[in-house]
């Protein structure tokens, strides 16, 4: 009996944060989750520009009186 073909050998594809395109995501693509060193490289950027923020919900300070404004 033969036993069942594997899907371990098999690269999974995702699509590239930056641009949409399909990329392996293999030890094989040196960017991933990245297509390419440019779609890398121009995601670096944007954080290195402060583009990418994480929404907080501010609380209000509790030594301050909002009803003395």
């Amino acid at each position: 009996m033969t036993p069942p073909a594997s899907s371990a050998g098999a690269v999974r594809t995702v699509p590239c944060p930056r641009c949409g395109a399909p990329a392996r995501f293999a030890p094989d693509n040196r960017w991933r989750p990245f297509c390419s060193e440019r779609c890398k490289v121009i995601d670096l950027g944007a954080w290195a520009a402060e583009r990418y923020r994480v929404a907080v919900a501010e609380t209000p300070d509790p030594g301050h009186d909002t009803a003395a404004d």
